[in-house]
């Protein structure tokens, strides 16, 4: 609400259409400990839609009190709740509701109350809603890139309402924008293991590891890209093993001496799962030791395990079990 409209607010008791009306007080016992403050305007809403609302009425008058009390408390669940019941009762428009909840996006679009009101009205609405909330959505993504609540609902609005032909593009976007971005290498994956039209993950692996393989060269730093690569093998180690261009990418990331805590790891992955490393990975190994590594040891595995406890300190515990875990008593 402007700054105008808020000076020529008009009191709810001054209002000819509410005349009728007798406001309910919030009760908040006989001796409330810590009593709010309410702003007058607040307190009057709350009291006049507390009127309306136990009476059940689902009028246009209750509507409009709904959409004054949502903009003074967007997170109030029972006046959202509310406005459904009298949205289905009317058969109003729904498309103004798309309007208004973009309105309090623009100021409140971590709203958990907003995005069920959104659903419900594009579910309600069907694929004619596909468009605009795919724009809506990837309109919040441009402000914020992870943002939990408009990616949950892109991807309900693509499973419920469709929209997938083009959405490998805008993952591609996203990515070209912001390889880091793990919020579009997880949107990505969504696309490709359920878009009805790419023929699922198998189909999509060759082309989505020559993609991933990419960027990972550009930025071997990135975990996303790694994580990303390993998931497009889920519940498939033997495809995952005997892939050559998965190994020959960490012996690639490996020789060049930069980056290489997650070629380290993937190659111990590769190994625990039967992978053999050849010469030349135990020659890439071997030249990654510091003063600060152990002794190298004649185990591809045993020496990686030292490798990243010394370049990876974060994790170094977790290197040390990895190693008693898979390579001690291989």
């Amino acid at each position: 609400m402007g700054s105008d409209e808020e000076e020529q607010w008009v009191p709810l008791r001054n209002r000819p259409e509410l005349s009728d009306v007798i406001p309910v007080q919030q009760n908040d016992g006989p001796n409330p400990v810590v009593p709010i403050a309410y702003k007058e305007e607040f307190r009057e809403t709350m009291d006049y839609f507390r009127a309306l609302y136990k009476a059940d009425e689902r009028s246009p008058r209750a509507l409009r009190l709904t959409s004054e009390a949502i903009e003074l408390n967007p997170g109030n669940y029972t006046v959202w709740h509310f406005r459904r019941l009298i949205l289905e009762a009317l058969n109003d428009d729904l498309q103004n509701e798309l309007g208004l909840t973009e309105n309090i996006a623009q100021g409140n679009s971590k709203n958990y109350q907003l995005w069920h009101h959104r659903r419900w009205v594009a579910e309600k609405l069907g694929t004619s809603a596909t468009s605009e909330e795919l724009r809506f959505t990837k309109k919040i993504l441009s402000i914020d890139a992870k943002h939990y609540h408009a990616w949950s609902h892109r991807q309900w609005v693509l499973q419920a309402l469709g929209g997938w032909e083009e959405e490998l593009d805008y993952c591609h976007q996203l990515l070209e924008e912001d390889i880091f971005n793990n919020s579009a290498w997880n949107q990505r994956y969504f696309v490709i293991t359920r878009s009805p039209f790419l023929g699922g993950l198998k189909d999509m692996r060759e082309s989505e590891v020559c993609y991933t393989h990419n960027a990972i060269v550009a930025r071997p730093e990135n975990e996303s890209s790694w994580r990303y690569l390993r998931g497009l093998y889920k519940d498939d180690n033997l495809s995952w093993v005997n892939n050559p261009q998965i190994s020959s990418l960490c012996l690639e990331i490996l020789t060049a001496k930069a980056n290489c805590v997650f070629a380290l790891s993937t190659l111990l992955d590769l190994i625990s799962h039967g992978f053999q490393p050849s010469q030349e990975f135990r020659d890439a190994v071997n030249a990654l030791q510091t003063s600060d590594s152990e002794q190298t040891d004649s185990d591809v595995a045993k020496t990686a395990c030292s490798v990243l406890e010394s370049i990876d300190p974060l994790r170094a515990n977790y290197w040390k079990w990895y190693r008693s875990k898979h390579f001690e008593n291989a």
